[in-house]
C-alpha cells in the first residue's frame, strides 16, 4: 500500500455508504508525515479524488469551492467569518510538545524583534505571536520566507551565519533541515508552551467543509469515512511508521514517539476547548480580522465507528 497521491478513480473499499451523487468528493490535504495518521488509506476510496497542497493553501482553496473538505488551518477558518464549518472526524493538534513547530532564534525569545516566518503556515504564525506576546510582551514583525528553499541553500552552502536572527519553521523540515542548537540556541516548542501558558491542548488544523454544504449527503457522508479512517490508522501506526518514515527521512523511533505519544488526532472536548481559547486569545490582540469568530462545528451522526459524545457536541456548539 502506498502513501496518498491524487486520484480520481482509486477502485477501493475504504469508503462504505455510497452517495446518490457519483461526483468524486474532493478532499484537500498536506503531503506532511504527520497527516498520514488521518489520510492514509484514503485512495481506496472509489468516491473520492486527492488534492494535495500547502496548508496555507487549503483554506482558500476550500472557500473558492475547488474542493470539498480540506485540513485547513484554525486560524483560517476563525478568519472566514463563519463561511467554514468545522468537521471533528479528525484534526492535527497536540498537547504538550509538537515538535514540528519551533521558533529558533540566536536571541532570548523577549529579545525577539522580528521573525522570519514559514509560508507555509498559517495558525502557527499566529500562535507564535500570540505566545511571544502572552509569555515575554514582545509584538515582533512578521516576515513571509520560503524556509524550505532557505533551509536547502544554506544547509548546502553550510552558511550558518546567513540564517535570519529568528525563524518560524513548520512540518517535517523541522526535523530534516533545521540547523542545530549551534546556529539557534534558543528554541521554543510552540505546542509546548501553548500548554505551559493555558494548560490546554492546542489545535493546529481539522477537517473542514464549506458551511453551505455542511449538510449535504455527500459531505456527511465523506466526514463520516475520514472519522473512520481516523480510527482505523490509529491501529496500525507502527506499520505507518515502518512504511514511511524512512522515505520521509525521519528516524523510526521518532516518527513512532511523534505520531503516537506527541500528536493528538481526534478532537475531543479538550482539544476542542483550546481551540476556542486560542481563537480568543488571538482575536484579542487583533491578529484575525473584524470579522474573525470560533466557526460553526458539525455535529456528525454517532455509529458504532465514530461516537462522538453528547459532551463533545454539546461543547462544540455551546
Amino acid at each position: 500500500m502506498s502513501e496518498p497521491r491524487p486520484n480520481h478513480d482509486a477502485g477501493g473499499a475504504a469508503g462504505a455508504g455510497a452517495n446518490a451523487d457519483a461526483r468524486p468528493v474532493r478532499i484537500g490535504y498536506v503531503r506532511y508525515f504527520n497527516t498520514l495518521p488521518l489520510v492514509q488509506g484514503l485512495e481506496h476510496w472509489r468516491d473520492v479524488s486527492l488534492h494535495p497542497a500547502a496548508p496555507s493553501a487549503l483554506g482558500d482553496s476550500l472557500l473558492r469551492g475547488d474542493v470539498d473538505l480540506a485540513l485547513c488551518s484554525l486560524v483560517d477558518a476563525a478568519r472566514a467569518g463563519g463561511a467554514l464549518t468545522l468537521v471533528p472526524a479528525g484534526m492535527i493538534g497536540c498537547d504538550g510538545h509538537t515538535l514540528t513547530v519551533r521558533l529558533l532564534s540566536r536571541v532570548p525569545m523577549a529579545s525577539v524583534s522580528e521573525i522570519h516566518a514559514d509560508i507555509e503556515s498559517h495558525t502557527s504564525v499566529v500562535l507564535a505571536r500570540v505566545l511571544l506576546a502572552g509569555m515575554h510582551g514582545v509584538r515582533p514583525a512578521i516576515i513571509d520566507d520560503d524556509v524550505h528553499a532557505r533551509a536547502v541553500n544554506l544547509l548546502a552552502r553550510g552558511d550558518s551565519a546567513a540564517w535570519p536572527e529568528t525563524m518560524l519553521m513548520i512540518g517535517d523540515k523541522v526535523v530534516t533541515d533545521a540547523p542545530g542548537e549551534a546556529v539557534y540556541p534558543h528554541q521554543l516548542d510552540l505546542g509546548q508552551a501553548w500548554k505551559e501558558l493555558t494548560g490546554l491542548p492546542f489545535v493546529y488544523a481539522m477537517w473542514m467543509c464549506r458551511t453551505a454544504q455542511s449538510g449535504d449527503a455527500r459531505i456527511l457522508g465523506a466526514a463520516r469515512v475520514l472519522a473512520r479512517q481516523r480510527l482505523r490508522n490509529a491501529s496500525r501506526l507502527e506499520w505507518i511508521v515502518e512504511r514511511f518514515a524512512h522515505e520521509r527521512k525521519w528516524p523510526d523511533e521518532l516518527a513512532r514517539r511523534y505520531v503516537r505519544d506527541l500528536l493528538r488526532y481526534a478532537p475531543d472536548v479538550r482539544a476542542m476547548s483550546g481551540a476556542r481559547e486560542f481563537v480568543r486569545q488571538a482575536g484579542a490582540l487583533g491578529l484575525l480580522g473584524e470579522s474573525s469568530a470560533f466557526p460553526p462545528v458539525m455535529v456528525l451522526q454517532r455509529d458504532a465507528a465514530e461516537p462522538m459524545t453528547r459532551a463533545l457536541e454539546a461543547g462544540t456548539n455551546a
